[in-house]
């Protein structure tokens, strides 16, 4: 991928102009987060994940998005108490966007052309569980759920996308973050 997903208009959750352009040079996991889902307590290990590698150049995005279920309701302010004060986030949080459908963020249509399917590591399909429980989930390439991961190198380029099933702290994942911090 070109240094233009560096340069796709963000905003903070605190509603400041933002983009990628300050994480030139590290390794980006970017993930669409949600703080009423089954999949939430990935925040903790999320936090562990980057608390344990940021001083080597890992920089977890985190985007909420309201797209799956609305899962995610609140607003960019009730979002940051709520990720404090149960998690103690500390990685980057972006104002509230859309990851799927017509209204699809920039990012993320940049995001899943650079990697149409998703890697699992699970017996079953994170797809077949959500069958399972009555939700109708959309084809790929598009985002399955909340908490899918995108594996960024530090040359910008999309190397990898796990399923929301994939733990942050899962050693394939973890082995993915280590061979790209490797890199310089």
């Amino acid at each position: 991928m070109s240094a233009s997903i560096y340069e796709i208009p963000l905003e903070t959750l605190a509603g400041a102009p933002a983009t990628l352009g300050d994480y030139q040079g590290k390794v980006l996991l970017i993930v669409n987060v949600a703080s009423k889902c089954g999949l939430t307590p990935q925040y903790e290990a999320l936090e562990k994940v980057y608390e344990q590698y940021r001083g080597q150049g890992l920089v977890i995005a985190g985007f909420p998005a309201n797209d799956f279920k609305q899962q995610e309701p609140g607003s960019n302010d009730e979002i940051q108490t709520f990720c404090s004060t149960n998690y103690n986030v500390q990685f980057p949080l972006f104002s509230k966007i859309v990851v799927t459908g017509e209204g699809k963020h920039p990012l993320y249509s940049a995001l899943i052309a650079a990697r149409p399917h998703a890697t699992s590591f699970s017996d079953k399909s994170f797809r077949e569980n959500l069958k399972g429980y009555g939700i109708e989930t959309l084809p790929e390439p598009e985002i399955l759920w909340n908490f899918e991961k995108f594996l960024v190198s530090r040359a910008g380029d999309v190397v990898a996308r796990f399923t929301p099933d994939t733990a942050p702290d899962a050693p394939q994942l973890l082995a993915a973050i280590e061979a790209e911090l490797a890199k310089q």
